[in-house]
C-alpha cells in the first residue's frame, strides 16, 4: 500500500501568485485565439461555464465562512486555480 505524500501547506501569497500566473497564462492563450480566428464557438461556450461555475462556488465559499478559517484562505481562490483554463489543451 502506498503511503500519502503530505504536501507542505503553502503561504496565501504563494497561492495568489500561482493563481495570477495560471489566470495570465489562460488569458493570453484565449486572447491569442481570438486574435488569430481559432477561436471555436465551443471554446467560448467553455469561458463562459468555466467563469460563472468558478463564481458561483467563491460565491458559496465567501457566503459560508469557508474563506475566512486560517488553514483554507484559499477557499474562495480554489475554484479559479481548479479551473485555471484550457492551457495544454488540444482542441
Amino acid at each position: 500500500m502506498k503511503k500519502l505524500i503530505r504536501r507542505r501547506a503553502r503561504t496565501f501569497p504563494l497561492m495568489m501568485a500561482e493563481l495570477a500566473m495560471a489566470s495570465w497564462e489562460t488569458i493570453a492563450r484565449r486572447t491569442s485565439m481570438i486574435a488569430r480566428g481559432t477561436c471555436s464557438p465551443a471554446e467560448y461556450q467553455r469561458m463562459i461555464i468555466e467563469k460563472a461555475a468558478a463564481l458561483q462556488q467563491s460565491a458559496v465559499a465567501a457566503m459560508t465562512g469557508r474563506a475566512t478559517k486560517p488553514r483554507s484562505a484559499h477557499g474562495i481562490n480554489a475554484p479559479q486555480q481548479m479551473r485555471g483554463g484550457c492551457a495544454g489543451r488540444a482542441d
